[in-house]
């Protein structure tokens, strides 16, 4: 059990018969009456974001969650697979679970987020940026870079990517994983 005043960013609790990990909160201390806990809370399950106020001293019920470190295999009709990197042992998560799961690459080390009592993945976190090559997208078309002008192209895993017009075929890029947009080209 833990209070309002162990809150902190990536804090996972238990609330609503669900499991939250805590983005963003502040604390409030308004003029008049008591001081309060705005927070934005995370679905693990869902992925749904909501806001909730929690009162100072509140008690709230906090779970232990284990970051290890895994590595992508491959994909099936039962989920992406996943192998630790210590124990070898394999593990099988719903693509619910994963966002943005389509620019995952064989071979790709993540982070699954595992329940501690009850040895359960929670949530598969990737690294903040990947690289890829760019496997088809159409020309640019010369002198058309007067604006910031973005083409589609698509990636080696088959995602789709807004990107500038001089990017061609065969080059590698980097690609946030939170937003899935391009940054800049590989070196």
């Amino acid at each position: 059990m833990a209070t309002t005043a162990d809150i902190k960013k990536g804090l996972c609790l238990e609330y609503n018969n669900d499991i939250y990990y805590i983005v963003d909160f502040q604390h409030v201390k308004p003029g008049k009456g008591n001081a309060f806990v705005r927070t934005k809370l995370k679905s693990l399950t869902t992925g749904k974001v909501v806001d909730n106020t929690f009162q100072s001293g509140h008690t709230i019920n906090d779970v232990r969650v284990e970051r290890r470190k895994f590595q992508y295999l491959y994909s099936d009709d039962m989920g992406y697979n996943f192998m630790n990197n210590e124990t070898f042992e394999q593990v099988s998560v719903q693509e619910t679970m994963i966002e943005n799961a389509n620019l995952m690459k064989e071979g790709l080390e993540v982070e699954i987020l595992i329940h501690a009592a009850l040895e359960t993945p929670l949530s598969v976190e990737l690294p903040q940026y990947v690289i890829l090559e760019v496997t088809y997208t159409e020309p640019g078309l010369r002198g058309d870079t007067a604006t910031n002008t973005l083409k589609a192209a698509t990636v080696e895993t088959g995602a789709e990517v807004k990107v500038p017009l001089f990017i061609d075929a065969g080059e590698k890029i980097k690609i946030d994983t939170s937003t899935g947009n391009y940054v800049e080209r590989a070196k």
